[in-house]
């Protein structure tokens, strides 16, 4: 007992220490990554990552830290100039949290992104992985990070299955827990390095074995590399966010795609739109009129008098 104990322990850490030198050669370099980057800049990247691909959020990201590179420097602004400066990145509504994220790190932190869990927990619409993501990332904490991808590399090269389950579970959390080393940084490093190798190598539809600095020793390498069943690939194939993965949607003709339309023109305005001049974007008028009420009941556009509508104050 004590013998297969300690070969479990030898394998999580080989696991560690091999994915982390594979990083140093093999990771993008991503702007938010860089040396300097402030825990504002990682928590931005962070909320502009869900859901869109790395290559779309750079230039937003780029320009958002340029000309908002503290919380303080977007909270003196309107929501509606994050709205704007958000331009077609996708879920618009993220912009308004991190408006509203900006705001309280005023009023609660002196202008500073909180360093603790719990208290990056308690920022507005901030969820346990991004509040785990920026401890670890921008202050080098010891959390487990778990996404789709991390979720996939550990399924697959400590449990042997080849797909990982439809969400991150408790006992995710505890699986990468386990395999991080003791010291915070070096548990840092780990974590952004598990999260690369599922974005880049170890995909879910066509993982580039020969590549991974895992395969020697992965489980599921080992067993001959079973296909998923039906019922586990599923969930597996369209990652949470976009970290290497693309979410497969239906995207022509539905309210997100009206309320796209709608925004831009709110966007590109200097001044209160009519009514009229929105009801040119979109020929279903009862489509319109409900996109355009969701769009104000989300605190993304508001009505100005009679028949006029603008992008928050």
């Amino acid at each position: 007992m004590i013998t297969c104990s300690y070969h479990r322990v030898v394998t999580k850490l080989s696991i560690a220490a091999a994915a982390v030198d594979w990083y140093s050669i093999g990771a993008r370099d991503l702007p938010w990554r860089r040396p300097g980057v402030s825990p504002w800049g990682v928590l931005v990247s962070e909320i502009m990552l869900q859901q869109t691909q790395v290559s779309r959020v750079e230039p937003v990201w780029t320009a958002w830290c340029s000309r908002w590179p503290t919380p303080a420097s977007l909270a003196a602004e309107p929501v509606g100039e994050a709205i704007r400066a958000w331009g077609r990145l996708g879920y618009p509504r993220r912009a308004v949290r991190l408006h509203s994220c900006a705001t309280a790190s005023v009023q609660r932190h002196g202008g500073r992104v909180p360093e603790s869990l719990t208290e990056l927990l308690a920022l507005p619409g901030v969820g346990t992985y991004t509040a785990r993501a920026v401890a670890v990332f921008a202050f080098r904490q010891r959390h487990p990070v778990v996404d789709t991808n991390v979720r996939r590399v550990v399924a697959r090269a400590v449990t042997g299955s080849p797909a990982a389950g439809p969400a991150t579970t408790g006992a995710d959390l505890a699986g990468v827990e386990q395999l991080l080393p003791a010291d915070p940084e070096s548990a840092a490093a780990t974590s952004i390095a598990l999260m690369e190798l599922g974005a880049l190598l170890c995909t879910a539809r066509a993982p580039r074995c020969p590549e991974c600095p895992l395969s020697g020793s992965c489980a599921w390498r080992l067993a001959g590399s079973p296909a998923p069943t039906p019922a586990a690939a599923t969930p597996d194939a369209p990652a949470a966010n976009a970290r290497g993965q693309r979410r497969s949607q239906r995207y022509l003709g539905t309210d997100r795609q009206v309320r796209g339309l709608l925004l831009a023109v709110l966007r590109e305005a200097t001044d209160p739109v009519p009514t009229a001049r929105l009801d040119l974007v979109w020929p279903d008028a009862e489509q319109r009129a409900r996109t355009l009420a969701s769009l104000v009941a989300d605190g993304l556009a508001h009505q100005v008098g009679t028949g006029h509508y603008a992008l928050p104050a």
